[in-house]
Order: structure tokens, then C-alpha cells, then sequence
């Protein structure tokens, strides 16, 4: 069995969900959650997916994911609520396939208009140059 390779699932919410859900918007703290879960268990995150509402059996979801070797990591339930159609469905899909599904499981950061104001430029403004900072 080789390294544990992990896909870290995002949720994909429209900006306009900002102002009542800045989390849920906020897929770049999402992922960054899920890479310091992984490396704190010396994994690596070979996947990260961005998706809203996907169908369990998707074949994004299961393209070379290996069991026994892969798993599937989210910040939080509610972020897989989110992404996926059906989490009960999938989790089935995935204990099926012998894949784990683990959840970050650290608070949410709290967000103040500074952060959602950068959110808001960064994902507003993708192709005018601006990286985020």
C-alpha cells in the first residue's frame, strides 16, 4: 500500500451567498483547512474539488481513487451537504468502495467585513490580475 493521497472536497457557492454564508463562499479557507488536516497526518492532497450539488456516483468524485489507499476530506458536514446531492448517498458509495470520508472538524473562521470584502474582490475579479492578496 502506498502513500494515503487525499481528495479535498470544497463547496462551490455563488458569491451572492456571501453576506450569509461567507464559509460556504470561501473555497480557498475550505481547501486550506483540508491541506493542514492532511499534512498534520503526513498525507498528501492529490485532488481538491470544487463542486455544488454533485451527484455521488459522479465520475469526478472516483477518477483513480483507490481503496484502502485514498480518502475524501471536508472542512465540515455542512460542506459536503453542499457539494454533494446526497451525502447519505455517497457516504454509502464510499464505505461500498472501501474509500474513508473524514471531516476537518476545526470552528469555522469568523469572518468580518475586512475578509469578506476580500473575498469579494478576489472572486469578483478573477481575471483582472488580482491573486488574492
Amino acid at each position: 500500500m502506498g502513500p494515503v493521497r487525499v481528495t479535498a472536497i470544497a463547496s462551490l457557492t455563488p458569491l451572492e451567498e456571501l453576506e450569509a454564508d461567507p464559509f460556504l463562499v470561501d473555497s480557498r479557507s475550505q481547501h486550506a483547512m483540508c491541506a493542514r488536516w492532511a499534512a498534520e497526518r503526513g498525507y498528501t492532497v492529490s485532488r481538491e474539488l470544487l463542486v455544488r450539488g454533485l451527484r455521488p456516483d459522479h465520475c469526478v468524485l472516483w477518477d483513480g481513487v483507490r481503496p484502502e489507499t485514498d480518502l475524501f476530506v471536508a472542512p465540515s458536514r455542512r460542506v459536503l451537504d453542499s457539494a454533494l446531492s446526497s451525502t447519505e448517498e455517497f457516504l454509502a458509495e464510499c464505505a461500498r468502495r472501501g474509500v474513508r470520508v473524514e471531516t476537518v472538524g476545526s470552528a469555522e473562521p469568523s469572518y468580518d467585513a475586512q475578509m469578506k470584502a476580500s473575498i469579494h474582490r478576489r472572486l469578483s475579479m478573477p481575471t483582472a490580475g488580482y491573486d488574492g492578496r
